[in-house]
């Protein structure tokens, strides 16, 4: 008798294991609060619906995916704080994206917890930080990243603006960080060697998600008699240095990496910049791949923003793909599938593949002008009746840069 209460206590744990490990749990570190939670917002959204997008399906490997949100504030530290809840809660996969010192202490957080704790892995799946040290003197096994990393971006933009032979003077801003850092020294180095005759009349560096006016900045670029600026700033960041310029009445031309954020459309269509503001992603809407458009349809009818992060729709079929090709949900297999991986790519242009020496995604990438539409691009941005429209193509092998990385791997 006394063995058979003992099972039937143990019963119902047995039961919540059984339950929990029918759940593939993704805990998603990002700004909830504070300046960045409007992009955040917007990445925890569309990452619940790709889940639902696969639940739909079987799930992976049967079992049912959840989106576990975590609140890191956009800061460093509370990250770490977020990931050690997300890791007690059951979850084996973060994804974060939005700031690389953010991705640089969660790098160094797995890596290290991975080494103390064998069995026991984690993965860190990377959307949108794009700080070129992460996967070059920073590089980790446990660490693989879908958006191009910021020196990718700027040889693609480079390569572009070099033929736009009304590019005199260039105005940098960027936000005060090592992802900003690196957009400024990239511009610089690159536009030295392919258009040494532009002349850079500004290079300005502020605090990230702080400024609430940029009328101050806003002034030194129109004092500057720039006619081109670029920026790698991004949330209300973007979008509050639009405003200013619209409300200074300034009328340059923008080269972006995040015009497409939360507010930047508006701010663009508000500055009446038409096809002035240029944004190099790995997608828009208006390319015309059919089951882009009936994704971008589905994601609208349910939420009142368009697809800002194609990268996520590739990282979440990625890990589905990886899994079922190891049989496996444990992220040691897993990240062994992923490396050397090729992939039909969300936006239709062809194959990407996530290089294994760096764990580096390697896509087609567009640059694209908002502005008014034609009939050929059904899609606006924020009703304000203004879209995307691509001004260039750019394949994989044109924008892959070496790497430094030297990989340590687990035996």
């Amino acid at each position: 008798m006394r063995q058979w209460m003992m099972v039937a206590a143990l019963l119902p744990m047995l039961g919540g294991t059984a339950l929990a490990q029918e759940t593939v749990k993704i805990g998603y570190i990002d700004p909830l609060s504070g300046g960045g939670a409007s992009i955040g917002e917007v990445g925890y959204k569309t990452f619940q619906f790709l889940a639902e997008e696969l639940n739909a399906k079987g799930g992976i490997l049967g079992k049912k995916v959840e989106i576990v949100p975590f609140d890191n504030k956009t800061n460093p530290q509370e990250s770490l704080i977020q990931a050690q809840k997300a890791i007690d809660g059951g979850v084996r996969y973060i994804t974060q994206g939005n700031g690389s010192s953010v991705a640089g202490a969660l790098t160094d957080f797995v890596t290290k917890y991975n080494e103390r704790n064998p069995g026991k892995e984690i993965l860190y799946f990377n959307y949108a930080a794009v700080d070129p040290v992460l996967t070059n003197a920073k590089c980790s096994f446990w660490h693989f990243r879908w958006d191009a990393n910021s020196d990718i971006k700027m040889e693609a933009l480079t390569n572009y603006m070099k033929s736009a032979a009304d590019i005199k003077k260039l105005y940098l801003i960027n936000q005060d960080y090592s992802f900003g850092e690196s957009v400024r020294s990239a511009a610089k180095t690159m536009l030295k060697a392919k258009r040494p005759d532009i002349q850079i009349v500004g290079d300005e560096l502020h605090p990230l998600l702080k400024i609430t006016d940029f009328a101050p900045y806003v002034a030194k670029i129109k004092a500057s008699g720039a006619d081109s600026v670029i920026t790698g700033n991004w949330g209300q960041d973007f979008a509050l240095l639009l405003k200013a310029s619209a409300d200074a009445g300034l009328k340059v031309n923008w080269y972006t990496y995040y015009a497409g954020g939360t507010g930047g459309p508006t701010a663009i269509k508000q500055a009446n910049l038409n096809h002035q503001v240029f944004q190099i992603a790995e997608g828009i809407p208006n390319l015309g791949y059919p089951s882009a458009d009936a994704f971008e349809k589905a994601l609208r009818a349910k939420y009142d923003f368009s697809l800002f992060y194609p990268r996520a729709v590739n990282q979440m079929r990625m890990f589905a793909a990886a899994a079922e090709k190891a049989k496996s949900l444990d992220p040691v297999k897993v990240a062994a599938a992923l490396e050397g991986m090729q992939f039909d790519v969300y936006n239709g242009g062809g194959k990407g593949i996530m290089r294994k020496d760096d764990h580096q995604f390697f896509q087609p990438m567009y640059i694209a002008s908002f502005g008014d539409r034609t009939e050929k691009e059904p899609f606006d941005e924020e009703k304000t009746g203004w879209g995307w429209r691509q001004a260039a193509k750019i394949d994989p092998e044109q924008t892959m840069l070496p790497t430094t990385c030297k990989m340590e791997r687990p035996n």
